[in-house]
């Protein structure tokens, strides 16, 4: 199970698609998700492997302690996590579904805090998934950081709400004989 922002995301992604496979770009309303903006980025694929950030919330923006906007958003992955990452977004791209990355924002410092980062792929007026929606959702203390700028990510673990459902079956209640069991 994701963090409850994390489902969130992905859950109004999915209402967006409508018939399409991936929903539009046009068909996004951060207003529908106002809580979610300061986490929000939205990224631009230029190719395989270079993908843009175009938009960043407050949160994105201060975590980092500057502007990303048309940075790299690989290079702010240690190196041997890039290739991983690229494969994974290029995946889901073409399967039209939410990806999740389970990673450690590091600071200079050598502190870090432990982040769920949700991407799901937005196609743009001819219809080719060319963008990614995405959240930055801390599941530790931002202050673990101690006020640092996080230089690098790092990945723990990458799924789809897919196979994180497979995984993690969420509970559910059941009744014998009109008492509840479990």
């Amino acid at each position: 199970m994701f963090h409850l922002n994390t489902e969130q995301l992905i859950d109004y992604w999915r209402a967006q698609r409508g018939a399409d496979p991936v929903p539009r770009r046009a068909s996004i309303d951060p207003t529908q998700i106002l809580r979610l903006m300061p986490q929000l980025f939205m990224l631009g694929r230029l190719g395989p492997g270079q993908y843009q950030f175009r938009l960043l919330g407050d949160f994105v923006t201060d975590l980092h302690s500057r502007d990303l906007r048309r940075a790299d958003f690989l290079d702010l992955w240690l190196a041997d996590d890039r290739i991983s990452l690229q494969m994974a977004l290029e995946a889901v791209r073409r399967r039209a579904e939410p990806l999740v990355v389970t990673c450690r924002a590091h600071a200079k410092s050598g502190r870090c805090m432990r982040m769920e980062m949700a991407m799901a792929p937005l196609s743009g007026s001819d219809g080719e998934p060319n963008r990614f929606l995405g959240l930055y959702q801390p599941i530790s203390p931002v202050a673990d950081l101690m006020g640092d700028a996080a230089l690098s990510l790092s990945i723990h673990a990458i799924t789809t709400p897919d196979t994180a459902a497979e995984a993690f079956p969420r509970l559910r209640l059941a009744a014998t004989h009109g008492l509840r069991v479990g």
